[in-house]
């Protein structure tokens, strides 16, 4: 029995004016265990796909995720399962551990809307949404799958105490990694969008990371089942890619999966 598919894009196309199209008649089938490298010229639209998956872009055509719409799900739990992250996630106020204390528990309340509303606005948005809702953002919850993140920086080589620095006090790779391991560690998403994970990274620290994120959707063992990646570097797409997709304005094509000699 053929795998059924996790994600599925069907004659999808972004436009920047009428008759000019960023890309058009884009079609995918994202599958579990699958690793996809992005690739494409500048300005061909790689982050506006990406973009356009999480429904952070308008788009026409369809996409279906585990064979229902985004909408059917509420596009900010939808959001959470397929977890866009961007190259240059937004500085925070606070610090790195107090992110991932009120994601986890403005999730909680809100069937996993948390990280995505974060990424997107900040704690601002989510406080606001909270109020909305008739919740206290001042109120503290059990907080039980936050450590979770902490160990998967520490797998990457982030101390523990860089958690309790504010933001602006992180380099650029520490806070690239750290919200990185937040995206990870809350364990909501099925389907990783990463637009330059690893931009910031020298080569040790980025090959930590594509380690774990390797060996989590390998084995299969926690909920993190397929990654979506853009990358300029042709040694890193070598090393994580099963399949390479190129996009242009015509859509999306397959091509062979490069290998080091």
């Amino acid at each position: 029995m053929s795998q059924e598919p996790l994600l599925e894009m069907k004659d999808v196309g972004c436009y920047k004016a009428p008759g000019q199209p960023i890309f058009a008649h884009a079609n995918l089938v994202v599958k579990s265990g699958d690793v996809i490298v992005l690739r494409g010229k500048s300005g061909s639209g790689k982050t506006t796909l990406l973009k356009c998956i999480s429904h952070l872009n308008l788009y026409e055509g369809s996409i279906s995720y585990r064979g229902k719409t985004p909408q059917s799900y509420g596009i900010p739990t939808y959001r959470t399962h397929v977890l866009y992250v961007p190259q240059r996630p937004s500085l925070l106020p606070g610090t790195p551990r107090d992110f991932v204390n009120t994601v986890a528990g403005f999730s909680a309340r809100h069937s996993g809307s948390g990280m995505s509303s974060w990424f997107r606005f900040g704690r601002k948005a989510a406080d606001q949404e909270d109020q909305r809702d008739g919740h206290d953002p001042a109120e503290v919850d059990a907080r039980p799958n936050t450590e979770k993140a902490v160990d998967v920086g520490k797998a990457w080589g982030i101390d523990e105490e860089l958690w309790d620095r504010t933001w602006g006090d992180l380099s650029g790779g520490e806070a690239q990694r750290i919200a990185l391991a937040a995206a990870v560690g809350l364990g909501q998403a099925e389907i990783l969008l990463l637009d330059e994970p690893t931009s910031a990274l020298d080569a040790a620290a980025s090959e930590q990371v594509e380690k774990y994120l390797l060996d989590e959707v390998r084995e299969g063992k926690g909920r993190l089942k397929a990654l979506i990646w853009i990358t300029h570097s042709d040694e890193q797409g070598q090393r994580v890619a099963t399949r390479v997709v190129r996009i242009s304005a015509g859509g999306l094509h397959e091509e062979d999966v490069p290998r080091s000699a």
